[in-house]
């Protein structure tokens, strides 16, 4: 039995190797980039989920720039958090920018984005989150920073999201695997699209209800101004 430390080495290293990894380069250490990531993010805006959904989180890494630009150019809110989630995200409306592909990349949320804070943004339709490597039963590991499952324990507890709101991700197939150690806080996903295929997980695991603190460490709450703040207001004892 693999761990994730593990597991995310063998996909980075598989990636490489075999030449699908994409820019940036090399992959290790990253959300991997790959080639076939515009035809993942195709299929995943063929979905009835991605179709019915007006206000989408996605993550602001390179695999999934394409689904950032198919959410734009599909007329529908976008929502991006800001590096290690310091507290905001930016909000992009297709109807303010006068160049889209511009506005997918990191530097065009600064330049279009408006920057909300987490208590004023909108009920998300659909997640999207990138991965190092994901499971048929919608477990998944990412770069192993935690900020997609902080980003989705605060955004439970402020009632922005819900066990019923879909999330996908875009992989490339090798990034399918078969095991991943999952634990209360990690994420489960519903939806995973590649250059081939769409599947629709057999997750048996609920989506976590909020934030958990047993599982934070001192140093990830104080490297997260956000959470330091709220889990204050509400008079979370922290170490």
């Amino acid at each position: 039995m693999q761990s994730k430390s593990e597991i995310r080495e063998k996909i980075w290293k598989l990636l490489e190797e075999t030449n699908i990894a994409s820019f940036p380069r090399p992959v290790f250490s990253r959300i991997p980039n790959f080639k076939g990531a515009d035809e993942a993010a195709r299929k995943l805006a063929e979905t009835k989920e991605f179709t019915k959904a007006k206000i989408v989180k996605v993550n602001p890494d390179s695999p999934q720039r394409p689904v950032r630009e198919l959410v734009l150019k599909s007329g529908k809110l976008l929502i991006v958090p800001t590096p290690r989630l310091k507290g905001e995200f930016y909000l992009l409306d297709p109807n303010k920018i006068d160049n889209i592909k511009d506005a997918t990349k990191i530097s065009g949320f600064f330049k279009y984005g408006e920057v909300v804070d987490l208590y004023s943004i909108p009920k998300v339709d659909l997640i999207v989150a990138g991965s190092v490597a994901v499971t048929l039963t919608g477990d998944r590991v990412g770069k192993g920073e935690g900020y997609s499952e902080l980003e989705f324990a605060i955004l439970r507890e402020l009632g922005k999201v819900d066990e019923y709101t879909p999330i996908a991700t875009t992989v490339h197939d090798v990034q399918i695997v078969d095991f991943i150690p999952a634990e209360p806080y990690d994420v489960p996903v519903d939806i995973i699209t590649t250059p081939t295929k769409v599947i629709y997980t057999k997750r048996s695991r609920e989506k976590p209800k909020g934030i958990y603190l047993e599982y934070l460490t001192k140093e990830k709450i104080e490297e997260t101004p956000f959470l330091k703040k709220y889990l204050a207001q509400r008079g979370y004892k922290l170490f």
